[in-house]
C-alpha cells in the first residue's frame, strides 16, 4: 500500500512538472487608455464622436461615407487590443475592421474584419494574414455571443514565433513562423494599427447578395480600451531594439499550451464556417503552414 502511494505521488509530481514546464503564457490584461493616447482619426473626422474624455469612441457610417482611425506610431511586434461593440440591428453590407498593416507594396497585414448581417442573423468574423503582399488566408467563424449587445475584447499577440488572434482571451487562430517551410512571416516591417467602419456590400454579406439598407443609417460601432503594448519603431526599421526583452517576447509566448489549443479546437469544431486550409478548389495542395498552425 505504501509502495502504491509513493508511486502515485511520483506520478503526480511528474505530471505536475510536465504541466508546469509546458504551460504557455497568458497575455497580460490590457490597460484601458483614452483614444488620443494611441490613435488619431484618418478620414471623415465628423463621423467620429468622443465620450468620457475619449475613453469611448463611436464611428458612424452613412450613405456618404464611413470613417476610420490609426495608431500614431508604428510597431514591430507586441500585444494590441481593442474593445468593440458592433453595429446593431440590420447591419448587412457593413464592415467593421481592426487590423495591423505595414506601408509598402509588399505589405504585411494582420486582420480582424467583422461582417454585418440581416437582423437576427449572426455576425461573421473573418481573419486574414498577409505576408510580403500575399494574403488569401481567410478564415471565417461565427462568434459564440452577440457582439452587438456589449463590448468584447479582440486582440493580437505578435512576436518572432507566432501570431495569435484572441476573442475575449480565447485563441481563435494561430499563424506560426514557418519560414523553414518556405512561408514568409512578418518580422521586419513595422505596422500601424487601424480601425474603420465602411460599406462593403459588394462582397461582405453572402458574397454581395445582401445590400446595405441605407434607410437604417447611420450605422454605429462603439470602441473603448485602445491598448497598445508594442515595440515602437520607425516605419523603416528592420528589427525591434528591445528584441527578447518584453513580456510578449518570452519563451512562454512561443506557442500555445494544451488548454489554449483545446480552446482553439473548440472554435474550429463548433464555429468555423470557412477555412482556406481545407478549400481544395483554391488550394489543391494544402498550404504548408496549415498543419503547423493546427488549422486542420
Amino acid at each position: 500500500m505504501a509502495s502504491f502511494a509513493s508511486s502515485a505521488v511520483i506520478v503526480f509530481l511528474v505530471l505536475g512538472l510536465v504541466s508546469v514546464t509546458t504551460l504557455a503564457g497568458t497575455p497580460r490584461r490590457p490597460i484601458d487608455v483614452p483614444f488620443q493616447k494611441n490613435y488619431v482619426p484618418t478620414w471623415a473626422y465628423d463621423h467620429i464622436k468622443y465620450f468620457d474624455g475619449g475613453r469611448e469612441v463611436q464611428l458612424s457610417l452613412d450613405k456618404n461615407t464611413g470613417t476610420g482611425f490609426q495608431s500614431g506610431g508604428s510597431y514591430l511586434f507586441g500585444h494590441f487590443s481593442m474593445q468593440i461593440k458592433m453595429v446593431p440591428g440590420d447591419s448587412a453590407g457593413t464592415v467593421t475592421a481592426f487590423y495591423l498593416s505595414s506601408q509598402n507594396s509588399e505589405h504585411d497585414e494582420i486582420d480582424f474584419e467583422f461582417l454585418g448581417n440581416r437582423t437576427n442573423q449572426p455576425y461573421i468574423l473573418q481573419t486574414n494574414v498577409f505576408t510580403g503582399g500575399k494574403g488569401d488566408r481567410e478564415q471565417r467563424i461565427y462568434l459564440w455571443f452577440d457582439p452587438t449587445k456589449d463590448y468584447h475584447s479582440y486582440s493580437v499577440l505578435w512576436n518572432m514565433y507566432q501570431i495569435v488572434f484572441y476573442v475575449d482571451d480565447v485563441p481563435i487562430r494561430v499563424f506560426k513562423n514557418s519560414k523553414d517551410l518556405g512561408v514568409r512571416y512578418p518580422f521586419n516591417q513595422p505596422m500601424k494599427i487601424y480601425s474603420s467602419l465602411w460599406n462593403g456590400d459588394d462582397w461582405a454579406t453572402r458574397g454581395g447578395l445582401e445590400k446595405t439598407d441605407w434607410s437604417k443609417a447611420p450605422f454605429v460601432a462603439a470602441y473603448r480600451g485602445f491598448h497598445i503594448d508594442g515595440c515602437e519603431a520607425s516605419a523603416e526599421a528592420k528589427f525591434c531594439a528591445t528584441q527578447g526583452m518584453r513580456w510578449w517576447d518570452q519563451k512562454e509566448f512561443r506557442d500555445l499550451d494544451g488548454l489554449q489549443y483545446r480552446r482553439l479546437q473548440w472554435v474550429r469544431q463548433k464555429y468555423t464556417i470557412y477555412n482556406y486550409c481545407t478549400d481544395r478548389k483554391r488550394y489543391p495542395a494544402m498550404p504548408p503552414e496549415c498543419r503547423r498552425d493546427k488549422d486542420v
